[in-house]
């Protein structure tokens, strides 16, 4: 089932034309704008489609971008759910299928990025190029908040009230990492992350991928396994202070033919601090016909599936490394 809606809210500049897609009983809000190749644009945990407000209107004169809010986050539905990593990419592929459109590139900021990469694994047709922005899933660190966030007792605290509260804190206490964003556009993400069923949401989505000492959730012990890789292109703030710009170097070195394009003074939104250097990269990356598509350099040895038609010679990862070491901590965590 689909709807369309108005454009933006009073005092929000759209983001295009709204819809709603109703995909396995879960209600998928999403704009839509420009015309060209398509491309799907996907947030991090805790945001919405709005973090592209910037960006947005540049990639339109070239593209057909479709900017989904994840179920659970935005204006989406916030289904009992498990937010797992495998769930949001089944989702996509409904949605795509019920919206009509068979493969996109897709752009995935922070969680986005580590579904996008998940799209790569489990509905690789669908993806046809990959921009990966400030991606999680490349490494072990992440920001202290989100570490705590995965302690599984503590969603219980996670009142709409306390999930407003604890927005605006976060994203007031350092504006910059945040990419400087508008008084106006921080309301409205404490407004959706104050939603019956944010708390869940939000709880699950981050168990899903991280444990009290980073990231567990590592694609590198995976990617290899791919049917084939797309053509990849990763663009980092060198100040990231929710997932450092190391975890871009790492990529770069694993993934052959791989580009990183780093941001001076960005922050973890780096779309945002510099949308026309972004918008012009992003468009560039995607419509270069002499990118040639991305090979593994070397996989994780102690991964499930480090072994597949994309894996060149195999070498340790220290990613690998620290999973060995501390992956019976997370057995232990319930």
């Amino acid at each position: 089932m689909q709807g369309t809606g108005d454009v933006g809210r009073i005092g929000l500049p759209p983001l295009g034309t709204r819809h709603r897609t109703t995909v396995d009983g879960t209600e998928v809000a999403w704009a839509e704008t420009g015309s060209g190749e398509p491309l799907i644009l996907l947030h991090g945990i805790g945001d919405s489609g709005r973090t592209w407000r910037r960006t947005a209107p540049l990639l339109a004169r070239r593209f057909r971008v479709l900017i989904p809010d994840l179920p659970g986050f935005g204006e989406s539905g916030r289904p009992d759910a498990p937010y797992t990593l495998g769930w949001f990419t089944d989702i996509l592929d409904q949605w795509m299928d019920a919206i009509g459109l068979a493969q996109a590139h897709f752009c995935g900021h922070s969680y986005g990025g580590g579904i996008a990469q998940w799209m790569v694994l489990t509905h690789r047709p669908r993806v046809d190029r990959m921009a990966l922005v400030a991606a999680g899933g490349l490494g072990r660190e992440v920001m202290l908040g989100l570490r705590l966030a995965a302690i599984r007792y503590l969603e219980v605290l996670y009142t709409p009230a306390a999930m407003g509260i604890g927005t605006r804190m976060a994203m007031k206490g350092d504006l910059h990492n945040f990419g400087n964003p508008e008084p106006v556009e921080i309301e409205e993400i404490v407004r959706m992350n104050s939603l019956p069923g944010s708390g869940m949401s939000f709880a699950r989505t981050v168990r899903g991928v991280i444990d009290v000492f980073g990231q567990y959730m590592q694609t590198c012990r995976e990617v290899a396994a791919a049917e084939s890789l797309p053509q990849v292109a990763l663009f980092w703030g060198d100040d990231d202070r929710v997932i450092p710009v190391s975890h871009g170097r790492m990529a770069l070195q694993r993934f052959h033919g791989a580009t990183l394009s780093v941001f001076p003074g960005g922050g973890h939104f780096p779309h945002l601090l510099h949308p026309a250097r972004f918008a012009e990269e992003l468009a560039g990356f995607l419509l270069d016909s002499s990118r040639k598509p991305a090979r593994i350099l070397f996989a994780c040895p102690g991964g499930p599936r480090s072994e597949g038609p994309n894996a060149l010679p195999v070498a340790q990862c220290a990613n690998c490394t620290w999973r060995k070491a501390l992956d019976w901590t997370r057995m232990m965590t319930p």
